[in-house]
């Protein structure tokens, strides 16, 4: 690489920045905070609206490239679509939270694909992307796996 960036540095320590509210969510509920409920869903709203954010990432990448396909469209809408349908099952008090926000993180997870995929991406903005989706994937996924010691 040539050593340019695309990305300020204020770009990436923000970025960065952006997994501390799910890293707060996470140890509020290792250390049995009476609010660990509220830090519970709080991570999952916080998840599902970035998650929702990369929708409207992609879409303003494809509308940015003039050269998007209504696929591409289609993708960017999926996110948001996704997020409100995994909220469902508590919105009927069904099993939830910890389901949902396996779903949610492993999406999150695999959210760099999509990006990969369209091709409207600088190389420095996709190897940020990754990193930031393997870290609020996995801690959203952590998430799940510590929502049966709160519910």
């Amino acid at each position: 690489m040539d050593g340019q960036t695309s990305l300020t540095p204020a770009a990436r320590v923000l970025g960065y920045a952006g997994l501390l509210p799910q890293v707060f969510c996470c140890a509020m509920i290792l250390a049995g905070h009476e609010w660990r409920y509220a830090a519970l869903a709080g991570g999952f709203a916080y998840a599902a609206a970035i998650f929702s954010f990369l929708g409207g990432v992609w879409w303003g990448q494809a509308v940015q490239s003039g050269r998007a396909t209504t696929g591409a469209y289609v993708l960017a809408i999926m996110p948001s679509l996704l997020a409100v349908a995994l909220f469902l099952p508590w919105s009927f008090g069904w099993e939830w939270p910890g389901p949902a926000l396996f779903y949610l993180g492993a999406l999150i997870l695999a959210s760099p694909l999509v990006d990969r995929a369209l091709g409207y991406a600088a190389p420095d903005f996709l190897r940020l992307r990754w990193h930031l989706s393997v870290g609020l994937g996995t801690l959203t996924l952590l998430l799940g796996a510590l929502a049966p010691r709160v519910l």
